[in-house]
């Protein structure tokens, strides 16, 4: 089992920028595809960007590609995820997410792909 905790999360403008964090309580490197998810007031919870470090594999949601950046530190067990150029319907609560295994070819979109889950940060993008 790998326990997640995420931090970073706070308010800023529009065309600012954040960096999510999402500790592990272990190694997740080689085996387990890493995801960040959000949700939104009143939406279901979406897919944002995903990794599988050990064939350095990145895929993004249509809506944050080019935007935001998804990383991974093997040393740290953590996971980041830097968002640009925030708009505001990036508010929502954040939410890290692992697999274990490989993510799918093309992604893993789904909440039911995902096995374990941080408790989420809040991100708010206002004027």
């Amino acid at each position: 089992q790998v326990q997640l905790v995420e931090s970073g999360g706070g308010s800023v403008q529009p065309g600012g920028s954040l960096r999510l964090s999402c500790a592990a309580s272990a190694s997740t490197y080689s085996s387990y595809c890493m995801g960040w998810f959000r949700q939104a007031p009143g939406k279901e919870r979406e897919g944002v960007a995903q990794i599988y470090s050990k064939f350095g594999i990145r895929y993004y949601a249509a809506s944050v590609k080019g935007r935001f950046t998804i990383s991974q530190d093997n040393a740290k067990n953590t996971m980041y995820l830097q968002m640009n150029s925030l708009k505001p319907e990036d508010t929502a609560m954040y939410y890290c997410a692992a697999r274990l295994g490989p993510c799918a070819y093309g992604g893993s979109w789904y909440e039911r792909d995902f096995g374990y889950w941080g408790q989420g940060t809040q991100v708010t993008v206002s004027s």
